[in-house]
């Protein structure tokens, strides 16, 4: 029975050679259709890169900066920096960070090794964002003596498979690099 291996340069078929499963294999077809056509990435980096410049555009506005003020002031992590910068700068410059990795992830596409760098900026951000889940009040609320996450910790958390969508890119991106030229 064959294994199936996905090499640098090629990718063999799911289903092994001689085997046969219920509804015609469709399954496997299916999903050795996703692996050929690369669909996973392609809809994690192109959603991740829109996600990032949107969302980066809007904390340049003042009610974008106005939106955030209440997670940022509750993270220990970057609350210094609306103390430092003020609101609007300080949101800004959120929204700059945004734009940079999804910049970055653009230009992974013909150089991986940027894209490699736009992971890391967007794991490093998603980390940050993902903590707030902890520090931002009312993110956790209780009905019935149960707690649930109210409407801002899933807004919050959100981040946290962001995180790892950041975490897949980066891989991707490094795997991408090792190809002798560099491309996808």
């Amino acid at each position: 029975m064959n294994k199936t291996s996905v090499s640098q340069n090629t990718i063999s078929p799911i289903v092994p050679v001689g085997v046969t499963t219920p509804i015609g294999g469709l399954p496997l077809r299916y999903a050795s259709w996703l692996r050929t056509y690369d669909v996973p990435f392609l809809l994690c980096s192109v959603g991740m890169i829109v996600m990032l410049l949107w969302a980066g555009s809007y904390k340049m506005t003042a009610q974008g900066a106005d939106g955030i003020v209440q997670l940022v002031s509750n993270s220990p992590l970057i609350a210094w920096q609306f103390k430092l910068f003020g609101t609007y700068h300080g949101s800004d410059l959120i929204g700059a960070t945004e734009w940079t990795a999804a910049l970055l992830l653009l230009a992974g596409y013909r150089w991986p090794r940027a894209g490699i760098l736009g992971g890391v900026v967007a794991t490093m951000m998603f980390l940050t964002t993902s903590s707030m889940l902890l520090t931002t009040p009312g993110a956790i609320t209780i009905v019935h003596g149960r707690p649930y996450m109210s409407f801002m910790g899933l807004f919050l958390y959100k981040d946290l498979l962001s995180l790892g969508v950041a975490l897949y890119l980066s891989v991707r991106f490094g795997d991408k690099a090792r190809m002798p030229d560099g491309r996808i």
